[in-house]
Formats: structure tokens, C-alpha cells, sequence
């Protein structure tokens, strides 16, 4: 089948929900993939991230296959084994806390929302405050969530409960405070905002707000999670620790899964049979996988490669920017990285494209690029040559 006679069947039968790029690939092995005509491309920005030990690693393969041949799904009202040792894993890596397990990031962004709610609701308090530029899924209480207009346009009225306030500006939180906040939730690096890192002092700002005003410090660590920033989750790169936390992408290596990880100092008695559920959530399937990329990040020595080869990757970037001055910053931590233009960033993304590297643009003056985090230095600058060779075109 040729790419036009699959987009005719996406025109014919499939809702126009993205923007989507003339490319169709077929098969995928570490930071490569292949499309239709047996084209191969470096992937840096490999499904939002959501391949962060790369595509079709051995052990979530591996680990697929046998759960496979044993199980695929049983119901959440009896015990599942895998479930509870991810859950034992997510919290060994983080914070003492208890697991809900959901499919995708929105979902874990809802589970979230219910938590905080539920949790204030003998108190009265239910609203949350969120960040300019912050990106938190697509369902009817992500979207509220999400401090960007062109996300909400259209969907009026939002889900009420929510204020905004300014990235890495403790003041403005502070402003948007009232008798009725419950929580502030943020990503500590926001992804679809254009690469924003949040500052020390902003993190440690807002864990001391929330211990003094009994209010939930909740972290979006959908895309942040599982390596990305050379720590398990990157609220460990600021010495806090959250009450609650929101993950998704990289944790199934691949398979949609998703999870709300509560600390135990706030856990008991709120959700409690009865007040939410998932009927795929943490299914054998999934968790079998999420389970084998914990080993794999483990067994590799991963959170160090990241650290290390992210450390050579910001370097270069770095380089580029000293040699093109339309590179205004470099941005992000490890292996999430952003380049912020003074110029439309698509066009670079589309012609990286066609040379052979995937990476993303966002925010329109953005280049986002998140190779998996055990990509080496030698395919790095692989990618690096080819965005060069972009951006010299661009520069005439």
C-alpha cells in the first residue's frame, strides 16, 4: 500500500484530529525507524516521548511476548500481580505513596484533579492553580486545566475550579490564592509550553507555600518521568517531594499506560471502592511492559547515560547556537532539549525530515528534541550533522 492510499482511508474514515506530517513508518529498533519505502530516520522525538528507552527495546519485547502467551486482562476487582509490583517499583523510585493506574496522561490528569478535589471537599476547598504555557492532556478536566487558550477555544464552558498563574513566578501564585485552593499543579519542565525548565527557587518556593497553606503540591511528570532529565522523575533534580504525581508515556515503554503515584501522608481514606476507576488500568499487558523498562533503565545504567551523553548533547546544541543567530536559546535538562528561535521553527523541522531526523516544533518558534535516553554520543552527532546541514540552509 502506498502513503496516498493511506491517507485517503484517513480522509474517508478517520476524525481530522491532528496535523499530521506526510509519513507513514512501518518498523522501528532503538533510535531508528523505517517508513513505507524502507527510508530510515533518526528519531528524536520518538511518540512524545513515549519510546524513552526506544523503539521496540528487547526487554519490553520480550516481556510482552511471554505476558501475552499467559494473560492479557482481568478485571481490577481481583488481584493482579504485576500491578501491585509496578506499583512497588513506582514508589521504590519515587516517594512512599500508593499507585492508581490509568491509560494515558489525561487520564492520570483526571485522576489527579478527583484526588485533590475529593481531598478538600470537607474543607470546601476545590480549586487548583495552574501555569501560563502548561499542557495537561485533552479531556474535559485537562483542558481546564491547561493554561493556553488555543487548547480551551471552542469547549466553553471549561470545567470550573481552576486559576492561573505565571511559570517560575512564586508571586503570581500567591495572587491567585484564595480560601478555596486546594492544589498547584505544574509540570517541572513544561514540554508543549516550549521547553520551560522550572527554577529552584520556584519549586522550593512552592513545596514551602503548599506545607504552609495545607495546600497539594501536584506534578505533571507525564513526560518529564522515567529518565528523561537523568533522575527517575525530575522533581528529584530540586530536593522536594511532591504529594501527588502524574504519570504516563515512557512508563509503558511504548503501551498506553498512565498513573497517579499519592504519597502516603495524604492517601488515606480519600479514594476510597467506588470513586474512580479504569477498567484497562494496570492490566497484566501493560504492566509487564512498564515492569521491563524499569529493569531495562536499571540494568543499562540509563539515568547515568542520560546525565552523561544529555551533558554532550546540550554542548552541541550549545555550538549551534554560538554559530546561527536565530538561535536565541538553548534550553531543558539532559535529554529534553529545546532550541528557541527568533524565526518559524516548522520549516526546520520539516526539512530535518526529509534529511532523516524526526523532531518536533512547538509553541511555533521552538524545536523540541527528545531522543531516548540511551541513545550514544556517535548517534548524536549523526542527528546534530543533519540539523546542521537544516539550519545552514535556513541561515542562505
Amino acid at each position: 500500500m502506498k502513503l496516498q492510499d493511506i491517507q485517503n482511508l484517513y480522509s474517508e474514515f478517520i476524525l481530522p484530529t491532528y496535523t499530521r506530517i506526510p509519513l507513514c513508518l512501518v518498523k522501528g529498533k532503538g533510535v531508528k525507524v523505517w517508513d513505507l519505502q524502507g527510508k530510515e530516520y533518526l528519531d528524536f522525538f520518538p511518540g512524545w516521548a513515549v519510546s524513552g528507552i526506544g523503539h521496540c527495546h528487547p526487554m519490553v519485547l520480550n516481556a510482552i511476548k511471554h505476558q501475552v502467551r499467559t494473560l492479557i486482562h482481568i478485571p481490577n476487582n481481583m488481584y493482579i500481580l504485576k500491578q501491585a509490583q509496578l506499583a512497588q517499583e513506582i514508589s521504590k523510585a519515587s516517594f512512599p505513596g500508593k499507585v492508581f493506574f490509568c491509560n494515558s496522561g489525561t487520564e492520570a490528569t483526571e485522576a489527579a484533579v478527583k484526588f485533590a478535589k475529593k481531598y478538600g471537599s470537607d474543607s470546601g476547598r476545590y480549586e487548583i492553580i495552574t501555569f501560563s504555557g502548561s499542557f495537561h492532556g485533552r479531556t474535559s478536566a485537562a483542558i481546564a486545566a491547561t493554561a493556553q487558550e488555543k487548547i480551551r477555544k471552542g469547549f466553553d464552558p471549561v470545567l470550573p475550579g481552576f486559576r492561573y498563574a505565571t511559570f517560575n513566578d512564586l508571586e503570581s501564585v500567591k495572587a491567585q490564592l484564595t480560601d478555596k485552593t486546594i492544589g498547584i499543579f505544574l509540570e517541572p519542565i513544561q514540554g508543549e509550553g516550549g521547553v520551560n525548565v522550572a527554577t529552584q527557587e520556584f519549586m522550593t518556593g512552592l513545596r514551602k507555600l503548599c506545607d504552609e497553606k495545607g495546600l497539594l503540591l501536584m506534578l505533571d511528570e507525564v513526560q518529564t518521568g522515567m529518565g528523561r532529565t537523568g533522575k527517575w522523575f525530575a522533581y528529584q533534580n530540586y530536593g522536594i517531594e511532591p504529594d501527588i504525581m502524574t504519570l504516563a508515556k515512557s512508563l509503558g515503554g511504548g503501551v498506553p499506560i498512565g498513573a497517579i503515584i499519592v504519597n502516603n501522608k495524604i492517601s488515606k481514606e480519600v479514594f476510597t471502592p467506588g470513586t474512580h476507576g479504569s477498567t484497562y488500568g494496570g492490566n497484566p499487558l501493560v504492566c509487564a511492559a512498564s515492569l521491563a523498562v524499569f529493569k531495562a533503565i536499571r540494568k543499562e545504567k540509563l539515568l547515568t547515560n542520560a546525565v552523561r551523553v544529555g551533558e554532550y548533547f546540550g554542548e552541541k546544541l550549545e555550538a549551534l547556537k554560538q554559530r546561527f543567530s536565530f538561535i536565541e536559546k538553548v534550553k531543558g535538562i539532559a535529554m529534553m532539549r529545546g532550541l528557541e528561535l527568533t524565526i518559524p521553527g516548522q520549516p526546520i523541522a520539516d526539512k530535518a525530515r526529509e534529511k532523516g531526523l524526526l523532531i518536533n516544533c512547538t509553541q511555533e518558534k521552538v524545536l523540541r528534541i527528545m531522543p531516548p535516553i540511551n541513545v550514544s554520543k556517535k548517534i548524536i552527532d549523526d542527528g546534530m550533522r543533519i540539523l546542521e546541514e537544516v539550519l545552514e540552509e535556513m541561515e542562505k
